[in-house]
């Protein structure tokens, strides 16, 4: 038995606007463009993608499954994605860790890690 990882899933009240989002963030192509069911990928032969579907309710509370992204440069990317329209989430982190928590445009948290050390 083969089991491949197609995508994660999103709920969004905006598909489109957050899905477009993500692309711009990531880099990614757009692979199915669809009011209800927007996907993208980071090539349109390349797998896992982002498949972010319609749904009629706002999120309310933190996510049980998040993102981790590592650059080789934290602080630059942070500036990036906030400048992107990204915010800055607190998810009861604390002040003394090594990477940052961002939320996207519809309140979705993710994290940018520090650089791998050599």
């Amino acid at each position: 038995m083969t089991l491949e990882w197609e995508q994660i899933v999103v709920d969004a009240v905006d598909p489109i606007a957050l899905g477009r989002w993500w692309a711009q963030a990531l880099g990614w192509v757009v692979v199915d463009d669809s009011p209800e069911e927007y996907e993208i990928r980071p090539a349109p032969d390349r797998l896992p993608g982002l498949l972010f579907g319609l749904v009629p309710e706002a999120k309310t509370s933190k996510n049980r499954l998040h993102l981790d992204f590592r650059p080789d440069d934290q602080e630059a990317e942070v500036q990036r994605l906030l400048a992107l329209g990204a915010r800055r989430a607190d998810v009861g982190q604390g002040p003394e860790v090594s990477w940052v928590v961002l939320a996207d445009p519809e309140g979705n948290e993710f994290c940018v890690l520090s650089p791998r050390r050599a």
